[in-house]
């Protein structure tokens, strides 16, 4: 499997619950702080939902 990164590039502060959750589901704590994941339909989905808040690499 492929490796992505993604990066947080917005504030989550005004965000909903749920996309606060989201991100730190995908393990993402402060701004600017990347990680890295297995390109996989779980992970794209999850992205999906926080699209603008996040910045993605090699997907």
């Amino acid at each position: 499997m492929a490796k992505i990164k993604i990066k947080q590039v917005k504030s989550k502060i005004n965000s909903n619950k749920r996309q606060k959750r989201t991100l730190e589901a995908l393990g993402i704590k402060k701004m600017q702080q990347v990680v890295e994941h297995e390109d996989t339909p779980q992970i794209m989905g999850m992205i999906n939902k926080v699209k603008h808040l996040v910045a993605v690499e090699g997907a």
